[in-house]
């Protein structure tokens, strides 16, 4: 096991009763990354779950998590042949601090209809790249390789470009093998797409977080694109898409949050 399976590890005390440490080595300025966070929730999920196929959570982020010792609480909504669905709360000092939904579907034999209207971003070659630097409060981009396309890396240099959207590439430091869990984290990464056209001068807490695991990628690094179109009296929403190297789509994601000048 590597330092994520350990920094998600959960033990369930009772049913449907975990208990785990929220690590501080996925943060995003001191705060644990909303991506590792639901992937606690969704394991947690996963534990109670005969299926695995497909996952849809949604999480509302109702106050910041810290590090340390966390509890998360599953309920059952509905089980069908088809679906299972959870309820999932998480707790640190006695307060809730996210509220997930979790939507499980079975796995199918064969998938009449495949077919996609889009395909993954067009990128520089990751040589040609730039990366995200390590930060101290950082610690994500610390563990996590992230290089950004230069048509929306002027942000890192103080410009600005007009379209907000954020696209490159992500894997693994230590070349970690994607799971489904992990796919949640990747799928969070990405900084926010405001900073291309505002520069990073703001905080975009995230409000509410959607994320639907569709494949499962088949190489080391990943394409990602996270485009924010609307920005209205201090809230955003941000629609993300991963793919992986071979044109299969992993994960799509719409966050709405909130954005607040420093």
């Amino acid at each position: 096991m590597g330092m994520f399976d350990d920094d998600i590890a959960l033990v369930e005390k009772e049913t449907g009763v975990f208990e785990g440490t929220v690590s501080g080595n996925w943060s995003v300025n001191g705060n644990p990354n909303g991506g590792y966070l639901m992937a606690m929730l969704a394991g947690a999920m996963t534990a109670r779950s005969d299926k695995g196929s497909t996952p849809i959570v949604t999480a509302n982020y109702i106050a910041r998590c810290a590090p340390g010792k966390a509890e998360i609480r599953i309920e059952e909504v509905s089980r069908s042949a088809q679906f299972n669905r959870y309820d999932a709360r998480l707790l640190q000092g006695g307060g809730e601090k996210i509220r997930a939904l979790g939507t499980f579907a079975a796995a199918k034999a064969e998938c009449p209809v495949n077919r996609y209207e889009t395909g993954a971003p067009d990128l520089a070659p990751a040589d040609s790249c730039v990366p995200v630097p390590e930060m101290p409060q950082y610690t994500l981009f610390h563990n996590l390789e992230m290089l950004l396309d230069p048509s929306s890396a002027a942000w890192l240099k103080g410009k600005t470009t007009e379209r907000s959207e954020q696209k490159g590439w992500v894997r693994f430091r230590d070349g970690r093998a994607y799971d489904l869990l992990s796919l949640f984290l990747v799928a969070d990464s990405i900084p926010p797409a405001i900073f291309v056209s505002q520069g990073p001068t703001a905080w975009v807490p995230t409000i509410e977080l959607s994320t639907n695991i569709r494949n499962m990628p088949v190489t080391g690094w990943l394409r990602f694109t996270l485009r924010t179109r609307f920005v209205t009296c201090g809230l955003l929403e941000a629609d993300g898409e991963v793919w992986d190297n071979a044109g299969n789509l992993v994960s799509i994601s719409r966050q709405i949050a909130q954005v607040r000048k420093i």
